[in-house]
């Protein structure tokens, strides 16, 4: 069987691996992307799109198409689980921002990148069918074994660089982390589309409840898609109960595990019941993250998204954090392109991104944005309140929101400072 050669390997077609792949084209370095399914689909449910991904993909030439595909938020509002307002604040560029905060359909935001891929790399450097099995490296390079969908092993790939965008559940990492396991701290989820006419401004993003007695997730990801007005609405359903099993990542959602939980959710603006039971389809997850790692880097071979920092999905920054990933580790190997040490560029990258990733995925756990329904709750006691003003101030519910953004990278001045 005849061995390939690839320059740098990106093991891993999804989000930040193929934005990863398009960086590195158009700083005219060669690479090649191997992706383990066989067909690519339009799966998954909704994603948000927050401004400092919006301009990791404008820099790429995709925002346009993003912001088309989905709908620009307006606002993210807060609720209690008695559909009691708490807290709203504009987003996106009604907040300012030079770029929109947009939610979409994972897949379609995944086929954009994905087509752009194909057509700027070309074909046959965008590579279907290859399952990640073992690797072997040494002072000059490593070789990369695949095996397809039957298990048959394909042609090995030798390759100068690695890069691992294999997500939460990287074999690739698994190589160096042989124990490891996902963190699960008793939090399942359900999602969601349902298709139904606008809530509030049709342009809405709502955090309601809290993790301890349930929360929704609910916001638009597609407009006017039968010429009437309805929208695609996706919902993410959250709960923590103790000494909880979690739920199956490869099984199906049922109705009747995810509506009992809410079915006293029927507020004057919204019938939750009534959202859930409308659902197209369910899906369920567990809600997992992993302990942050002290190294990315191992030799040729380096980690980047959900590979190197898996977090809890709150505050749509899991992608984001991908994103502005693929845009560091494409700069610093493109500055070593004309015969400089591409290790020591994986070094660099890993230097500036683990650091910051890591606060994230711990603030994730902690403080997360919708940790402003779970202060109101306890201040509250779970109790409905006469005005949210008798229980915390809005001046103090916008510095919980500024403090992630922060964190997070996507506060209001450090975007428009940079853009």
């Amino acid at each position: 069987m005849t061995e390939r050669t690839a320059d740098i390997a990106i093991v891993g077609g999804g989000i930040g691996g193929l934005a990863l792949a398009l960086h590195l084209h158009h700083r005219g370095v060669v690479c090649e992307v191997f992706e383990a399914v066989q067909q690519v689909q339009e799966i998954g449910v909704g994603i948000t799109v927050l401004p400092h991904a919006m301009r990791e993909l404008a820099a790429l030439g995709l925002a346009e198409a993003v912001e088309a595909a989905g709908i620009e938020n307006y606002e993210s509002v807060f609720y209690n689980r008695y559909g009691q307002f708490i807290y709203s604040e504009l987003r996106g560029r009604h907040a300012g921002y030079a770029l929109p905060e947009v939610g979409i359909h994972r897949g379609k935001l995944h086929k954009i990148l994905w087509d752009a891929a194909v057509q700027r790399l070309g074909s046959d450097r965008v590579h279907t069918g290859h399952r990640f099995a073992s690797m072997q490296q040494d002072d000059n390079g490593v070789t990369l074994l695949f095996t397809d969908a039957q298990g048959q092993a394909l042609p090995a790939v030798r390759c100068g660089v690695v890069v691992a965008s294999d997500g939460v559940n990287s074999a690739v990492r698994r190589v160096f982390y042989p124990n490891e396991k996902v963190a699960f701290n008793g939090i399942n989820t359900w999602r969601g589309v349902t298709r139904r006419k606008p809530i509030l401004t049709g342009k809405s993003y709502m955090r309601v409840g809290s993790i301890d007695t349930g929360k929704m997730v609910i916001y638009p990801i597609a407009d006017n898609i039968d010429g009437q007005g309805t929208q695609l609405i996706n919902w993410v359903a959250e709960i923590g109960l103790q000494n909880e099993s979690p739920n199956d990542w490869n099984r199906q959602g049922r109705l009747e595990d995810v509506l009992p939980l809410f079915k006293d959710w029927t507020f004057d603006w919204l019938n939750v019941p009534e959202l859930i039971a409308k659902a197209d389809s369910i899906l369920e997850y567990p809600m997992v993250d992993k302990d942050p790692i002290p190294q990315w880097t191992f030799g040729r071979v380096t980690l980047l998204g959900d590979a190197a920092h898996p977090m809890y999905p709150r505050g749509s920054n899991g992608s984001a954090q991908a994103l502005v990933d693929a845009r560091t580790l494409a700069d610093e190997l493109a500055s070593n392109v004309a015969g400089g040490d591409r290790v020591q560029a994986l070094h660099r990258y890993e230097a500036v991104r683990r650091p910051l990733t890591t606060k994230v995925v711990l603030t994730n756990r902690s403080t997360p944005p919708d940790f402003i329904n779970i202060k109101v709750d306890e201040l509250t006691q779970g109790k409905p309140f006469r005005h949210i003003d008798d229980v915390i101030s809005q001046a103090e519910l916008r510095q919980i929101s500024d403090d992630y953004k922060k964190i997070a990278g996507f506060s209001l001045e450090a975007l428009n400072r940079n853009d």
